[in-house]
């Protein structure tokens, strides 16, 4: 919040399934207790509830029910609604255009655009207001590409005639999550998150993230369509938008929550407990149609991600979506490979097994019947993508473009020594 100690209070809206504008779903309203401590309640509308299609905001903690929720876990935003706003880069530019110095939770989620990720919306009117219909196009990369540069360098855009005019542009585009520079952009097929380079970037991240999700299908896998494309010399990856469908009407949107909501965890050390893909799947079991499916799935990914060492597989970079009324797990994004510097042990962000967070093939067996499968089941799947990353990571990533150079540099991220280690 704010240094202001009145309550604030927002709308939260909803884009329903198979429709393309927004409904009122609820009121969201952040205060402080006499502590101190940040206090966030939602209830949902009654004539939301009312509705016959209306759905759930989470699978979580706001299951569709007459009452009034409150937590005082992150900051008192309910993981859902956090989902739907900024993360980092995002808070960079939107405290870069909004000029104010000090922003709070729920200024986070008003200030943030109408391409944010999921179904919901946020704003100060009890009627929501009409969804936005321009876009980014594709043809802006390259303007957009300088933009990000500038606020990378930090470079004072003050001075610049038309700062307000491109940082607008880039603004429409903040919403997805991450660290890294991004907009959203459009063209025939619909929404696209692009995804630049860094001028100071140790190998070409676009070309090597489209090549793992090109890999990670090859794997078996679930990952989001992507392409590359140049402008003016510089690369730029371009993920198509898995929680949007391009219509004649407009964009359907898909209902989208974290695993960082699924697990009720937040992004600090606190709750890193928290962070399991044992528990995931579990979650994944309790909220999804076809458990056994999704929880497979997300055992593949777990492989997957210790045999690149994917040591950034954060739960943020996993998510549940909702096109209709039941949830799955989204298509995989953000496969990008690390180069660490043991070979006897890498560490994932998440817990794998009874040996923490050890990327060893051992310890990823050690509670896969929690991910339905049986020991032969799990050790089937991972035989079979390490014979996939060991044989193909080389060719896939040279087909798609990266450089001799950025393959010797990540050549010990596949299938590092430690992955077959024994256990002590």
């Amino acid at each position: 919040m704010t240094s202001d100690a009145r309550p604030q209070e927002c709308y939260v809206y909803i884009t329903l399934p198979d429709q393309t504008a927004p409904v009122t779903a609820g009121r969201f309203v952040l205060d402080r207790d006499r502590h101190g401590t940040a206090i966030g309640r939602f209830v949902y509308g009654r004539s939301y509830r009312d509705r016959a299609d209306a759905v759930e905001l989470d699978p979580v903690e706001l299951k569709l029910a007459p009452k009034t929720y409150e937590t005082a876990s992150m900051g008192g935003v309910f993981g859902a609604l956090r989902d739907a706003g900024p993360d980092y880069w995002g808070r960079r530019v939107i405290e870069r255009h909004a000029g104010i110095a000090q922003f709070g939770e729920l200024d986070y989620l008003l200030h943030s655009p109408d391409d944010r990720a999921g179904a919901l919306g946020f704003g100060l009117g009890a009627e929501p207001p009409a969804p936005r219909r321009d876009f980014n196009q594709t043809l802006d990369l390259a303007k957009l590409q300088k933009i990000a540069d500038d606020l990378v360098q930090e470079e004072d855009m003050a001075a610049t005639p038309i700062a307000a005019q491109v940082e607008e542009l880039l603004l429409i585009g903040t919403s997805m999550g991450g660290a890294r520079p991004k907009a959203v952009v459009e063209d025939d097929t619909g929404l696209w998150i692009a995804k630049f380079n860094r001028t100071d970037d140790k190998w070409n991240h676009a070309r090597v993230e489209h090549s793992m999700l090109v890999l990670g299908r090859r794997c078996g896998l679930t990952t989001s369509e992507s392409r590359v494309v140049t402008i003016g010399g510089r690369d730029i990856l371009l993920v198509k938008r898995f929680d949007r469908e391009k219509t004649k009407a407009g964009y359907l949107r898909a209902r989208m929550v974290s695993a960082l909501t699924l697990l009720r965890a937040e992004d600090s050390h606190r709750s890193r407990e928290l962070w399991s893909y044992v528990i995931l799947a579990e979650e994944l079991r309790r909220a999804c149609a076809e458990p056994k499916k999704q929880a497979q799935e997300l055992f593949r990914r777990m492989c997957f991600n210790a045999l690149i060492s994917n040591t950034d597989d954060h739960p943020r970079n996993h998510a549940i979506i909702a096109k209709a009324r039941e949830w799955k797990l989204s298509p995989a994004y953000d496969l990008t490979p690390s180069a660490p510097v043991s070979l006897e042990q890498r560490d994932l962000a998440l817990i794998c097994g009874d040996q923490g967070r050890f990327a060893n093939a051992n310890n990823l067996l050690s509670q896969c019947e929690r991910f339905l499968l049986t020991r032969a089941e799990a050790e089937a799947i991972i035989t079979d993508i390490e014979a996939a990353v060991r044989g193909s990571w080389y060719e896939v990533m040279r087909a798609e473009g990266v450089s001799e150079r950025d393959c010797g540099l990540l050549k010990g991220a596949f299938v590092y020594p430690g992955f077959r280690q024994s256990q002590a």
